[in-house]
């Protein structure tokens, strides 16, 4: 599975971004699809997964962020508004599987105050 992300950007405080991640079609079922990021000096963290069951959310983006997924294009989006100067990072997305999670190659995205 390979993972496609775009969509980020230079965004002014309170500004708002759409990213999106398309993964290609491979004939592996993908079960849970999700957004992290990493910012510059700190450890990778979850942003938001989106399956069958539904969506999660890390709390520094709840009632902010929204994830959606469009299965009949493979690809998973998250909406961003209020942003803030500690949303600041590289953006990855990642699809899992039964046998293995993909990632993307990743998207910054740069909130100036």
């Amino acid at each position: 599975v390979q993972l496609q992300a775009s969509g980020g950007g230079l965004v002014l405080t309170g500004g708002s971004l759409t990213l999106s991640c398309q993964a290609s079609k491979s004939g592996v079922s993908i079960y849970a699809m999700g957004w992290y990021r990493r910012a510059p000096g700190k450890e990778r963290e979850l942003v938001a997964t989106i399956s069958d069951y539904g969506s999660n959310y890390a709390d520094s983006v709840k009632g902010r962020f929204t994830i959606s997924r469009d299965k009949a294009k493979n690809t998973i989006y998250l909406q961003m508004i209020s942003l803030k100067p500690e949303d600041t990072a590289v953006y990855f997305c990642n699809a899992n599987t039964a046998l293995k999670t993909f990632w993307g190659q990743g998207t910054q995205v740069t909130v100036s105050s």
